[in-house]
């Protein structure tokens, strides 16, 4: 899974960055410190893989990874390439979710490209920028399907359809909500990477006087705003996290109690990526290693061993697989064979959260 980070320039994307990763990424007091991207790992939390180690003992435990990437904020006219927009945008078509920063938090040693703090307003800017970029992708795709109609193509005609049908969505705004009720809908947008309908995450940056004083105005105009989008909120300080990742567990519990700070940390907002795109956990053992791998819900057995290594899809033969739960029942992987609980699964096996999988395969 790849989260990318996004927002007007010096909202905090670069801090949360650190803030989750531990990174250490450039942090500047003016637009544009950010121009490549940056990028980070997040280990998963995973207490069934904790689980499993202690069980099978293996040399090697791999917790499943969450990529994490720092693209350079966008300002208006991004879609006609202000700002270095059309970069910007094509790294954002990259990345599987999204997390949209906006500031709220108040420094006057730290420029806002739009003279003051207005969350609506940040909000409408970027998404405006990318409904401009959608609409002029579908617009190349519709002049193309048209001319692939004319040369006998008999699925232009339901194509053109769709796209008319996205085309008005994103003119009226309302293009993710289509997007989660029609499925055809959001199968031409995953196909043409559209920026507007990419799950999407909206951090509330507030200042570390503002959380620890409580009700904050602009979280409830964005989670008014994200409401009214089908979208979530996360409310945090991302310079008192990134500072804070920095200590100790114990200096950081004693901290955050002082601050009046609430617990945050890099697996919640990995969990509510998870959930906005409804991935599944799913183990392997292989030879000496025991691993976790995040996968879309519902998706057969001979991709999620391509994901493993492309071998074992080209050469798929079988798996053995078992629930983790089952697992942990019966103690070893020996017993759950003696014991007849290791199903044989052809390729089409849809994986399920928690399975445990060994993959047969020749090269």
């Amino acid at each position: 899974m790849r989260l990318g980070i996004i927002g007007l320039p010096n909202v905090g994307k670069s801090t949360l960055l650190n803030a989750l990763t531990k990174a250490d990424a450039e942090v500047g007091a003016y637009p544009f410190t950010t121009i490549d991207r940056n990028i980070g790992i997040v280990e998963v939390r995973d207490e069934r893989l904790d689980r499993l180690g202690e069980l099978l003992k293996p040399e090697k435990l791999t917790p499943a990874r969450v990529e994490v990437v720092d693209i350079a904020g966008l300002v208006r006219g991004a879609s006609k390439g202000e700002g270095l927009g059309n970069r910007f945008l094509g790294h954002i078509r990259e990345v599987d979710c999204v997390l949209h920063v906006v500031r709220l938090f108040r420094d006057e040693n730290v420029a806002h490209v739009e003279q003051g703090i207005d969350p609506r307003r940040d909000v409408e800017i970027i998404n405006l920028e990318l409904a401009l970029a959608d609409l002029d992708t579908v617009a190349k795709q519709i002049e193309k399907t048209r001319k692939a109609g004319k040369t006998g193509d008999a699925g232009a005609e339901k194509r053109l359809e769709a796209l008319g049908r996205i085309e008005a969505a994103l003119n009226d705004g309302t293009a993710s909500a289509a997007a989660r009720e029609d499925d055809e809908i959001a199968g031409v947008a995953r196909e043409l990477f559209l920026l507007t309908t990419k799950p999407t995450l909206y951090v509330a940056n507030c200042g570390e006087e503002d959380l620890s004083a409580g009700q904050i105005e602009g979280v409830r105009i964005l989670e008014e705003l994200a409401a009214s989008e089908g979208r979530g909120v996360v409310v945090v300080s991302a310079k008192s996290e990134s500072e804070l990742a920095e200590l100790s567990l114990e200096e950081c519990g004693r901290f955050r109690a002082e601050l009046g700070l609430e617990e945050f940390d890099a697996a919640t907002v990995v969990e509510r990526g998870y959930c906005l795109l409804d991935l599944i956990t799913f183990y392997t053992i292989v030879g000496t290693e025991t691993r976790a791998w995040s996968l879309i819900r519902g998706t057969p057995m001979v991709e999620a061993a391509g994901r493993i290594h492309t071998d074992m899809a080209k050469g798929f033969i079988k798996a053995e697989v078992v629930s983790c739960d089952r697992l942990f029942e019966l103690s070893s992987w020996e017993a759950a064979r003696e014991h007849g609980e290791l199903r044989i699964e052809g390729r089409d096996y849809v994986v399920q959260d928690g399975d445990v999988v060994h993959v047969r395969f020749h090269v």
